[in-house]
This record gives C-alpha cells, sequence and structure tokens, in this order.
C-alpha cells in the first residue's frame, strides 16, 4: 500500500487513519489546515490558472452531495473507524444524509435574553450603584456565599443569623456644609480675616509680631500655594472622649468638632459665639477581644478609618478648591486647608499612630524627653516610611504582628520650700514658671521669642540641681532620676509653633471642652438615656432648624421695624447694635427687643390691642410693664 502525505506538512505515513490521526493532535499544527484553506480561497481573488478558478472550495462541497459525486474529504472522528471517503470505495456511498424541510421557521428580533431579565426588574436600579444587591457589601454578600456552601442546615444558618451583632454606627454631617455655616454666618461679620499678613513692630520690619493664625508663617506659605484670588480657610479639628452620664454608667461619646482659624482669636474663644460646631459622633464600640491591649489598637485603627471617611470631602475640597458664601454674601474660591488639631496628648499620639513612650510632634523617644534642644519633627513622609518598614517585616491584616507594648509613664515635680531647696533647684523652677508665663501672652513679638527661648534654655542648665536635690518623686515618693516626661519635650516645639501659627493660647482646650455640654451633654440629657448618639443628632437638627427659622423671623420684623421708621417721622430710631431675639446654645435665657415690639403695637388698629400699652419707648429706652416678675 502507497504511503500517504499530510496535505499541511507533507510527513509520510502508511495509511490515511494515521494522516487523521495526525492532524487531529492539537500539538502537530495541522489541525486547522482546512479551515485555513477555507479562510485563503475566500481572501484571495480567483487566477486564470488555479484550477479552482471556476469552482470554489464551498461550490465544490455543494455539487459534490448534489451530483452524488464523492470528493476527498476527511472524517476526523473516533480512532478505528474508516476515515477515508471516496477514492472509489463503495461502503461510503451508503452515508447518513439529511434532509432539512424546505420552509425553516423565522426568527423575529426583539427578543429578550436571560441577562435582560434582571435589567426588566424594579430593583435593576439598585444594581446599578451597588453590585452586590440585594446584599449590602461584597463582606455581606461572602457571608452569604459561605453559608449557602458550607453545608450547615438550615437550623443552624438560623442560629448564626439569629446572633446578636451590634453595629458599628458612624453618625456624621458633611464637613463641606459645616464650614460653609461657620464662614457665612452674619456672628462673624467684620471678625474675620481673609487675607496671610506678616506684623513688624517698627517700619524697618526689624521685629516680626504674632497674635493670630494668619500672622503665621504657616499660613503665609499656604497662601502663596494657591491659585491667585483664592481664599485660605484654615480648617481646626478637635476630638476628645467625654463623659455623657453623671456618676453612673460608662456612657463616652467621642465627638468631632470642627471650626476656623480664620475667626478672630477674641471670638472664637467665647463659648456664646459657637464657633465650633459637631461635625461627627465616632463609634466607642467595646470589643471582644481577649486581649486588652488588642482591644485599644482595634478602637484606634477604626477612629482612623472614621476620619478618613469623614474628612474626605475637606480632602477633596483641599486639592480643588469650592466656592462658598461669606457673611456679606459674596463669592469666594477657597481651600479648607487643614490649621490645627486640638488634642490632648493621648489623643495626639492615637493621631499620630505612635505608642506611650514616643512624641507624637517629633522623633525624640522618652529617653530624649529632657534633652535641651528640639528633635527632628515628625512629619507625613517620617510615619509613612516607618509604616513601610513594619510591612517588610509583618503582614498588614495581622494587627497583633503591629502591635508594640504600650507603657504610660508619668512623673510629677514635687514643690519644695524656698528656704530649704538648693539655689540650682530655684533658679530651674523659676525659670520654668517664667517660660509658662511668657508662652500666655496675647502679643508675641521676636524679642519675646528670645526671651522664651533663653528661658527653657536656663531650665535645662540647672535641671540636674533638681535630680540631685532627690525632689523629683514618683508614686510612694520614689525618687526619679530622669526627665522622661512628654511635656517637657513638648515645651520644645513652642517656639516653632508660635512662628508658624501663632500664639499657643488660641489653640487650648477649654473652649472645646465647653462645647461638649452645648453640643453633647445637653442634648443627652433631653434623650430617654439610651442610644444616645441618634438623639443628640436628630436635637441638634431640630435645634439648628429652629435657629434658621427665628433669625429669618428676627429679619422680617426688622425689616418692618425700618418700613415703619421711615413712614412714620415721630417714631424713634431703634438703637443700633440690639442683641438677637433668639436663644442660642449657651445664652441662659433668650432676649427680647421690646423696641420692636413697642412699635408694632403703635401700628396696629385702634381696638385691636388693649390699652394702655404695656410696651413703650421714651426717647432711647423700652418699657415693658408685667404682672410679676420674671427671669
Amino acid at each position: 500500500m502507497p504511503a500517504t502525505r499530510c496535505p499541511s506538512c507533507g510527513k509520510e505515513f502508511k495509511d490515511h487513519t494515521s494522516v487523521a490521526r495526525h492532524m487531529s493532535q492539537p500539538r502537530s499544527g495541522c489541525n486547522t489546515w482546512l479551515e485555513d484553506l477555507i479562510r485563503l480561497d475566500l481572501t484571495l481573488p480567483p487566477s486564470e490558472d488555479d484550477p479552482m478558478a471556476a469552482n470554489d472550495l464551498r461550490e465544490l462541497h455543494a455539487s459534490s452531495y448534489e451530483t452524488g459525486e464523492d470528493a476527498n474529504i476527511y472524517d476526523f472522528g473516533n480512532e478505528g473507524e474508516t476515515l477515508e471517503r471516496g477514492f472509489g470505495q463503495d461502503e461510503d456511498r451508503d452515508a447518513e444524509v439529511t434532509d432539512y424541510f424546505p420552509e425553516p421557521p423565522v426568527a423575529f428580533e426583539h427578543g429578550y435574553t436571560f441577562l435582560s431579565l434582571f435589567d426588566s426588574d424594579e430593583n435593576s436600579i439598585y444594581c446599578k450603584t451597588n453590585l452586590y444587591y440585594p446584599f449590602s457589601s461584597r463582606r455581606e454578600w461572602q457571608v452569604a456565599a459561605w453559608l449557602l456552601h458550607s453545608g450547615l442546615s438550615m437550623g443552624k444558618i438560623d442560629s448564626f443569623l439569629a446572633l446578636e451583632m451590634s453595629p458599628v454606627i458612624l453618625y456624621w454631617r458633611d464637613p463641606i456644609e459645616c464650614i460653609a455655616s461657620i464662614f457665612n454666618h452674619p456672628l462673624f461679620h467684620d471678625r474675620m480675616d481673609f487675607m496671610s499678613r506678616k506684623v513688624y513692630t517698627t517700619a524697618q520690619k526689624l521685629s516680626r509680631v504674632y497674635t493670630e493664625w494668619m500672622t503665621g508663617d504657616h499660613a503665609w506659605d499656604m497662601q502663596l500655594a494657591l491659585p491667585r484670588g483664592a481664599t485660605l480657610l484654615g480648617t481646626i479639628l478637635s476630638s476628645d472622649k467625654t463623659c455623657i452620664t453623671a456618676l453612673t454608667g460608662d456612657r463616652v461619646v467621642h465627638p468631632l468638632l470642627l471650626s476656623l482659624a480664620n475667626i478672630h482669636m477674641s471670638t472664637r474663644l467665647k463659648s456664646s459665639s459657637n464657633a465650633f460646631v459637631l461635625a461627627a459622633l465616632l463609634p466607642v464600640p467595646k470589643f471582644i477581644h481577649k486581649k486588652k491591649r488588642m482591644k485599644g489598637m482595634l478602637q484606634d485603627r477604626l477612629v482612623h478609618q472614621c476620619l478618613d471617611v469623614v474628612l474626605e470631602p475637606l480632602k477633596l475640597a483641599a486639592q480643588e478648591g469650592i466656592m462658598m458664601s461669606d457673611p456679606t454674601g459674596l463669592s469666594r474660591y477657597c481651600f479648607t486647608l487643614l490649621a490645627s488639631y486640638i488634642a490632648d496628648t493621648p489623643e495626639a499620639m492615637m493621631l499620630a499612630c505612635v505608642g506611650g513612650k514616643t512624641s507624637p510632634v517629633t522623633m525624640a523617644m522618652y529617653k530624649q524627653f529632657g534633652d535641651a534642644f528640639r528633635h527632628e519633627p515628625r512629619t507625613r513622609a517620617t510615619t509613612l516610611a516607618q509604616l513601610d518598614v513594619v510591612h517588610s517585616c509583618a503582614d498588614q491584616d495581622d494587627i497583633e504582628a503591629f502591635f508594640f507594648a504600650i507603657e504610660t509613664f508619668s512623673d510629677q515635680l514635687s514643690q519644695s520650700a524656698a528656704d530649704a531647696a538648693p539655689s540650682g533647684v530655684i533658679v530651674a523652677v523659676h525659670t520654668l514658671l517664667h517660660f509658662h508665663y511668657l508662652v500666655q501672652s496675647p502679643h508675641i513679638d521676636d524679642h519675646d521669642i528670645r526671651h522664651i527661648s533663653a528661658a527653657l534654655a536656663e531650665f535645662h542648665a540647672n535641671k540636674h540641681a533638681i535630680i540631685s536635690a532627690g525632689v523629683c518623686q514618683g508614686k510612694g515618693r520614689t525618687v526619679i532620676n530622669n526627665w522622661h516626661i512628654p511635656k517637657l519635650e513638648l515645651m520644645q516645639n513652642i517656639v516653632p509653633s508660635i512662628r508658624s501659627s501663632g500664639i499657643t493660647g488660641q489653640w487650648s482646650a477649654d473652649i472645646t471642652e465647653h462645647a461638649h455640654i452645648t453640643e453633647i451633654k445637653d442634648p443627652a440629657r433631653s434623650s430617654n438615656n439610651n442610644n444616645y448618639d441618634p438623639q443628640i443628632c436628630r436635637h441638634l437638627d431640630l435645634l439648628l432648624d429652629c435657629e434658621r427659622s427665628t433669625e429669618e423671623l428676627e429679619g422680617v420684623l426688622e425689616e418692618f421695624a425700618n418700613e415703619n421708621d421711615e413712614t412714620d417721622g415721630d417714631v424713634d430710631d431703634i438703637p443700633a447694635g440690639l442683641p438677637s431675639t433668639s436663644q442660642r446654645p449657651g445664652q441662659p435665657r433668650s432676649i427680647t427687643n421690646y423696641f420692636v415690639i413697642a412699635q408694632m403695637l403703635r401700628q396696629r388698629e385702634k381696638g385691636s390691642v388693649p390699652v394702655p400699652l404695656r410696651s413703650f419707648v421714651v426717647g432711647q429706652t423700652a418699657f415693658h410693664l408685667a404682672y410679676g416678675p420674671f427671669y
């Protein structure tokens, strides 16, 4: 039997069965020979010398079926069967032939597919915003998928779903709305700075003066980085845990307050001005981890995630800018950059991602707290670099691998009688107190800064006398022979802070602590002492609506009074600078404008009000007669 060649590669085989087996192998490269031949025939134009010019390959196949003639066709079927058809073999004439019905069924357009049924569902609109609908998130969907394939019985699944799981709820308000409400408040008209400035004591500009935040170097440098004509809004943040129950219970809330550094310090530090508004109630969950230190780490990590969510609009506004209206109604292109974050030492360490033995402001460790110089400042770049080193050593999802033991260390400087203390101790204590009083000045220039630095340097030069005298003692009157005091290290950052952000008195936590009363504790007392957070938010929303309605009504009354002044020349003018008729948080009682009331009564028709009038004006004085005293 003559050898048979592969029509694609030309390799010789003993029979056609071997050729078919060879061409059916995927690795041979000859399995697509017939498809390539058909594709080539359809793309190339016919040639006169081509024997297939008269009839293409499809016509050849069609004619072979119509005339009953056999063509050399390979049937790549099962091995062992006779694969050759044609070549004069009589058994191939009995091959199976299919006749199709001459009138095929008709298919129409505008049908639907299986996937189109999802779009026609009434809840498909939710799938556009939430891919895992009806589940709220991917995590919930994963839990449901795991339960479905876990092999648990329906009873066990019901038991699992019946477990009481307290969700962590974050109550927060858009910080842009908070900034806009403060920036547009009429109370801060003419009490707000819109431009950074540098103040000097003399025209020669030899000594710089530092007061407000806008007089510091940070505000000047930030303004340089902004587009021309843009308005810099220095955002102030403050957070600290506070108790809302007295004597009993452990109800704790973690408010996040927000204000503007553009407001004059004398106005912002007044509790009655309400310059700080509540932006968020950070959750304070109780974790069930068996290790106490891990509970603290989980709480800190949750606070960082919540702050990232709440402050995201402020980050975008700081990068792209946003249009806001000032108290006079003018629109300004504003950038909301962070000016200050007011927090106590534990809160600052949590925000800076450091332990209890590390400074949250500089790179100093606890053994370096007593150094007489300022260490390298802790910046965003250094913190991220340290985290990268940790990521290379431990899995970031393993919280315990990232946790380092935090040990608190508290020191106390004992008081000594002046007549019994050595001279070095007297000098050290004197210079420390002198430093303390100098930094509280509301007006600090370069001359004062030199005195502040000299006082701190003199303290460090004589502090060894306190250790030598043994007057620095801790618990149990144990003598302490080191200066591992965090606040002592923070003193090295006061002078740089004055130069960059103004005097330190404007960043006092006294005003934010008082804001906890009006924004947290007073609304909590109006609740049912259960589930405080939503009731506090609801109380503040209603209070805000009442204030807006009162201000609107006050404006209408003032317009009415002004119209009466124009039409009636006998009526005395209302003195300027009258107090508000509304009761704002922090005020003990509302103040009634009897000048407006007296004018409205005089304009009424006779017989519509009882006479004689109990509210009237004589000159520049308003009188209101009452049946009984009121307070």
